[in-house]
């Protein structure tokens, strides 16, 4: 699912922008793989050209159930965030980019789906 979508605050003028990606059947090397999910935050920043906020946070954890298990990944950004949840029972990147900033979602989409060899 893509999901995009323009937050407005009460004056009626953007506030950001939202893109939600549910990506499935991804390349389970790639998701399981913390130094992975690290270059994929650190190329995305690039490639929308947003800048980091410091180091992000990247831990595996949920391990209470097996739907939980994966990796989560949180990036802070000067205009908002960028943030990644990694499903090990379903091969999943759920990946969320709010930014005031604007940025050029079909090069996020694009280099999300390649990166995470996403079947669907």
């Amino acid at each position: 699912m893509i999901k995009k979508s323009k937050i407005k605050n009460q004056k009626s003028k953007v506030y950001g922008n939202e893109l939600i990606l549910d990506l499935f059947d991804c390349d389970p090397k790639i998701i399981r793989s913390k130094k992975k999910i690290l270059e994929y935050s650190n190329r995305l920043c690039d490639l929308i050209k947003v800048e980091k906020y410091g180091k992000p946070i990247i831990e595996r954890f949920g391990f209470g159930k097996d739907f939980t298990v994966g990796f989560s990944l949180v990036q802070l950004i000067e205009s908002s965030l960028i943030s990644g949840h990694f499903s090990e029972l379903w091969n999943g990147a759920f990946i969320n980019i709010f930014s005031c900033k604007l940025f050029n979602d079909k090069k996020a989409i694009d280099f999300t789906k390649k990166f995470f060899n996403a079947k669907k």
